[in-house]
């Protein structure tokens, strides 16, 4: 009835890096399979590739679009990895054990992105970051979203069917 549309993230389509990464978090197939029954349902599903963590998630982007499309999701966006305040050391610490052969690389393109630090919280570069890195990904994923038919924007929710609530002590209609 347009009164609902949903996101879902999606990170990674490798089972076992989702888990490393994301321990309690459902993994990509169930998370495939909530869109594929909130688009059964007529719900409007939007996946969101987040975060993007160059140099280690960056290359399922493709792959990540056409599995949620087929899926049933009508848009898609993506968010690269941020890393405020506590979070960088954190997520470094997890980087060197997990991934230990990457993770010069990733934190060498994490900083390209953020001008030289682990995060730049500037409102219009801190979910896209700046520089060769986000325009590269910005690029593949504007052109998957093209080839795939995916929209960047969410169908428009009906506002028509919304009424207020009744406050305490009003009178309600007879009819």
């Amino acid at each position: 009835e347009g009164l609902l549309r949903v996101g879902i993230s999606l990170t990674t389509l490798d089972p076992g890096l989702s888990r490393r990464m994301e321990p309690r978090a459902p993994t990509p197939v169930r998370r495939l399979h909530v869109i594929r029954r909130l688009s059964d349902a007529g719900i409007p599903v939007r996946v969101m590739v987040a975060p993007v963590v160059p140099g280690l998630t960056d290359h399922e982007l493709d792959s990540i679009l056409s599995a949620a499309k087929d899926a049933g999701a009508v848009a898609a966006s993506w968010i690269a990895l941020r890393l405020p305040l506590e979070v960088s050391p954190l997520f470094q610490e997890w980087l060197n054990q997990f991934a230990p052969d990457r993770a010069g690389k990733v934190m060498s393109r994490v900083r390209e992105m953020h001008g030289g630090k682990d995060y730049d919280s500037e409102w219009s570069r801190r979910m896209k970051g700046q520089g060769i890195w986000s325009d590269l990904i910005t690029q593949r994923f504007d052109a998957a979203i093209v080839r795939l038919g995916l929209l960047k924007n969410m169908p428009a929710l009906r506002h028509d069917l919304f009424a207020p609530p009744l406050r305490a002590g009003d009178q309600m209609s007879l009819f």
